[in-house]
């Protein structure tokens, strides 16, 4: 049986696993993203460094990480990416419980690549709008928010 990706974009062996396991690096800044959200979910903190940019870790580390807190993470909404030569851009949503509140990160990420491999450095936080009680859940199972993840 195979493991669907958290990431939402197919079976985990095929997506993020090849990056994840260092097979290949990812070849864009939202093919980066998504590894990193998926690594997020599956707690590979080492995983999270590496592909954080060592300009901008500060003092972030593996067991800084690893201590938490570790919500439960539900769907990544990619809204928008670019690339440009060596830089790039994600916008995402990144929806989670912490406890029974539903809540989301919602960030415009910035990205670089430096010899062949892309690189987060920061991003922008912005405040990610909940889904009303009819929208379509978050979790892109077809359902009403109401009826699946909102409960």
């Amino acid at each position: 049986m195979k493991q669907v990706c958290p990431c939402g974009g197919g079976d985990y062996e095929n997506c993020c696993r090849p990056f994840h396991a260092g097979m290949r690096p990812a070849p864009t800044p939202e093919t980066l993203m998504r590894s990193r959200y998926s690594a997020f979910v599956l707690q590979l903190w080492d995983y999270l460094i590496a592909t954080h940019h060592p300009d901008y870790r500060r003092d972030l580390n593996s067991q800084i990480l690893a201590a938490g807190p570790h919500p439960q993470w539900l769907a990544l909404n990619i809204k928008e990416s670019s690339m440009d030569g060596d830089s790039g851009k994600v916008h995402f949503i990144a929806w989670y419980k912490d406890g029974n509140t539903l809540d989301a990160i919602e960030e415009i990420s910035d990205f670089v690549r430096e010899q062949g491999l892309w690189f987060y450095t920061q991003g922008q936080h912005r405040n990610a709008a909940l889904p009303g009680r009819n929208s379509p859940c978050i979790c892109g199972s077809g359902k009403k928010f109401k009826q699946c993840c909102g409960r």
